[in-house]
């Protein structure tokens, strides 16, 4: 395989073809050399999605994702009938699968791509499947990969030095990372939701194919992945029904109410866990003292009906830089809060107050909303409601949830285009049956 520039291959992770084929041609519009059938899109439509690009952009190579594991002719001898220019083989599939995959496309006229993906050394094996006659490799970092925050660009450049055949990357590239790729040696760009899942496709495929070009980022407030360190920037960025999809529809903390002088608001930060009884405000309000800023303040007080929450204990928290409060319990003083602005959630509301006896613990287990609350999970709240993330997946929920606001983001493109959500979606085809 020679490559006379970089190329820049959209991946067209679509389950529906009829979403496929425009997003296509919007990328190819903007700069796309290749286009992919990527594995979502052959698995839902079959080969036929293929077929399809192969039709509408004669002129392009088509490449497709089949992720190979065994049968290797075989299975390339039928992408390729169907238009593939290039077909994917997985480098943990045998070395006879590898070689009898590279045979099948010299007879059919397609060329093969090992992909990387979880092989445990991917320098050797680049080596290894070089001989057996692959064209390129993938360097892949998968998409599930990507939640936990991993990017390709740890062996990337090592991969690059070794490789006597083009290197193909992929794994999350955006506008601002596809010029490192270049750097660092890649031949072949990858690019998925940062073209598909924007608003504008064309001038997405435009803005990287221009990064691209010149080596140099494009910056972009989208499509990126955080670790631990940007967790808050990330979750403030999500809406609780985002997460709430992203972990399947779980986490949601029922019967709290939003209190928000602003609706648009959105709190997001650890756990500050306090048990105490109806109407008992002393541990809340030494809680208050032990949380810190950005924390938020999640008080088990048994559902009660007495206020343990009021206009003085929001005072001082918002001194404290503590960025909420969650109740399941009552607050009072809702007026005063309001005005103030300090976002407060409680189930119930009374101006009734009890007396500061002290029952209760600070920084243990507790329920609330139904849900289970551990010191340092965190908590996220909006209009919506409110989320609970368990600490150890944090991170990679935040993520998940960033996907999810990205592919709703395009599907509201397509309805103001003139679609509705049914037809986007194609639910009759997926309803059910029987």
């Amino acid at each position: 395989m020679r490559l006379e520039r970089p190329i820049l291959q959209v991946a067209l992770d679509f389950e529906n073809l009829s979403r496929a084929l425009p997003a296509a041609k919007e990328a190819v519009d903007g700069g796309a050399d290749w286009v992919e059938a990527g594995t979502p899109l052959i698995k839902s439509e079959g080969l036929d999605a293929v077929r399809a690009l192969k039709q509408a952009f004669p002129g392009h190579r088509i490449v497709a994702d089949m992720k190979v594991m065994d049968t290797g002719a075989f299975e390339v001898e039928i992408a390729a009938k169907a238009g593939a220019d290039l077909v994917t083989v997985l480098g943990t599939a045998d070395d006879d699968t590898i070689a009898d995959a590279v045979r099948g496309g010299h007879q059919y006229g397609a060329e093969v791509i090992v992909d990387l993906l979880n092989v445990p050394d991917p320098v050797q094996r680049t080596r290894q499947v070089a001989t057996l006659g692959a064209a390129a490799v993938c360097w892949h970092v998968g998409i599930d990969m990507q939640m936990a925050g991993k990017t390709p660009f740890d062996v990337l450049e090592a991969l690059a030095r070794a490789s006597p055949i083009p290197i193909s990357v992929a794994g999350g590239l955006n506008s601002e990372t596809v010029a490192a790729a270049v750097r660092a040696g890649a031949g072949i760009l990858v690019v998925g939701g940062a073209i598909t899942k924007s608003p504008d496709i064309r001038d997405a495929a435009r803005r990287i194919r221009q990064a691209i070009d010149e080596r140099t980022a494009v910056p972009t407030e989208h499509f990126k992945r955080y670790d631990a360190a940007g967790l808050g920037e990330a979750l403030r960025r999500v809406s609780t029904p985002n997460l709430s999809d992203a972990m399947q529809r779980q986490g949601a903390l029922h019967g709290l109410l939003p209190h928000l002088k602003d609706p648009m608001v959105r709190i997001a930060g650890p756990a500050v866990t306090v048990v105490t009884r109806d109407g008992d405000w002393a541990k809340p309000v030494e809680a208050i003292d032990r949380a810190g800023p950005g924390e938020i303040l999640v008080i088990d007080a048994g559902g009660g009906t007495t206020a343990v929450w009021g206009e003085l204990a929001s005072w001082s928290a918002r001194g404290r830089g503590i960025a909420g409060v969650v109740i399941d319990g009552a607050a009072r003083d809702l007026d005063a809060i309001l005005e103030l602005g300090f976002p407060v959630f409680s189930r119930n509301v009374s101006p009734n107050a009890g007396e500061p006896k002290g029952h209760g613990e600070i920084g243990i287990e507790v329920v609330v909303g139904g849900q289970r609350v551990r010191p340092g999970d965190w908590i996220v709240g909006d209009l919506s409601g409110l989320v609970v993330l368990p600490k150890e997946r944090a991170a990679e929920i935040a993520n998940r949830a960033l996907d999810v606001l990205e592919h709703e983001n395009r599907v509201r493109e397509e309805i103001q285009r003139g679609s509705t959500l049914s037809k986007v979606q194609r639910l009759e085809r997926w309803e059910k049956v029987g």
